[in-house]
């Protein structure tokens, strides 16, 4: 019998995380497009993090 392959699993489970939790940013974007923003509230991208969603550095 053939052995498992976990790490392609492992990934496979990963890249469908990515793919909701983008999906998700994707909608929560959309509805704040109709509502007026707060004044105190910065307005935030979902791909302006520190860490680029590659988890490599940001190039130069």
């Amino acid at each position: 019998m053939a052995k498992p392959n976990y790490s392609f699993e492992k990934r496979q489970r990963e890249l469908a995380k990515k793919k909701k939790k983008e999906e998700k940013l994707r909608e929560k974007a959309g509805r704040k497009v109709g509502d007026p923003a707060p004044d105190d509230a910065p307005e935030v991208e979902a791909g302006s993090g520190s860490v680029p969603a590659e988890g490599r550095p940001p190039a130069p």
